[in-house]
């Protein structure tokens, strides 16, 4: 835990009176708290941009105020220069087997067109896009760059990666444009006995929609027949062969960016954790799925 973060969380200028504060765990970008203020309960997170992930808090502090606006999100207490402030929500964090309940699924599904369709009507401010294509661009030239430093990351190997990230965006295809989230892992839903809530808008952006889908299926492990129902259920229509190869390609995109993120990370994060291992166990991700995709030829 950062002790200046500590000291920055109860040093807020919303808190009328001393706090009583204890870390929370998962934080990637941030360093989060639980925040007990006469009697009631917030999450504080403290962070600041961070560039080479295309983080900026003004785009998070917009997106978390329309997407609590919106009802999907827990209300924002305060915001100020690196911190934010937001209600606790009294809840379970969902794991991986919680989303492949099909009951879930189908609550999630939900609370994904009111993001994607809901959100805009509620931003204050100009936001970010969220093209996982540039996004993979620039991840790819940050790593060639320090890889013509002799750094460790093989150049060869950047190089197929920017094709077929090329290629991936063309067969992509034509697509519609909504506010998505970007980030769906399960811990980033909130179930409580009543509903589920979304939460951590760093990476928010208007986007297609099949990045979120392709997101969530990759992240929590949806079975081939899980995705066909949840792409006939969201878009209400039935899924040919021009429909799941589009999906397919915005899938090795979303996996290619979880690789790119942990390679990047690995070179920059300051916070404890084993960049190394998650890119490369999602680059052997990638490459399965990538496979699947050509074999739809």
């Amino acid at each position: 835990m950062s002790i200046s973060a500590k000291l920055i969380a109860e040093n807020l200028t919303c808190w009328e009176s001393e706090v009583v504060i204890e870390p929370l765990e998962g934080g990637m970008t941030n360093t989060n708290f639980k925040v007990c203020h006469k009697g009631e309960y917030y999450v504080v997170r403290i962070g600041t941009d961070i560039p080479e992930h295309g983080v900026m808090r003004f785009n998070e502090n917009a997106a978390s105020l329309a997407a609590y606006k919106a009802g999907i999100s827990p209300e924002v207490i305060h915001h100020e220069p690196g911190a934010l402030v937001i209600r606790y929500i009294h809840g379970e964090t969902l794991k991986a087997h919680d989303v492949r309940e099909n009951d879930t699924l189908t609550d999630i599904l939900q609370l994904l067109k009111t993001c994607h369709t809901e959100i805009p009507r509620h931003l204050r401010s100009a936001v970010l896009t969220f093209w996982v294509f540039q996004v993979n661009r620039f991840y790819l030239t940050t790593l060639s760059e320090i890889a013509s430093n002799n750094k460790g990351f093989d150049k060869s190997e950047l190089a197929r990666l920017m094709e077929i990230n090329v290629q991936l965006e063309s067969e992509v295809g034509k697509v519609n444009i909504v506010f998505c989230h970007n980030d769906l892992l399960a811990s980033n839903i909130i179930r409580t006995d009543k509903r589920l809530w979304l939460i951590d808008w760093e990476y928010a952006g208007f986007n297609s929609p099949l990045f979120d889908l392709s997101n969530l299926a990759f992240n929590n492990g949806l079975s081939i027949n899980q995705e066909l129902e949840m792409l006939g259920s969201y878009f209400d229509c039935k899924v040919d062969e021009k429909f799941w190869r589009s999906y397919m390609a915005m899938k090795c995109a979303s996996t290619l960016r979880e690789t790119l993120w942990g390679m990047v990370s690995e070179r920059y994060s300051k916070i404890v954790f084993d960049f190394k291992a998650y890119a490369k166990t999602n680059l052997t991700a990638f490459d399965q799925t990538y496979k699947q995709f050509l074999e739809l030829d």
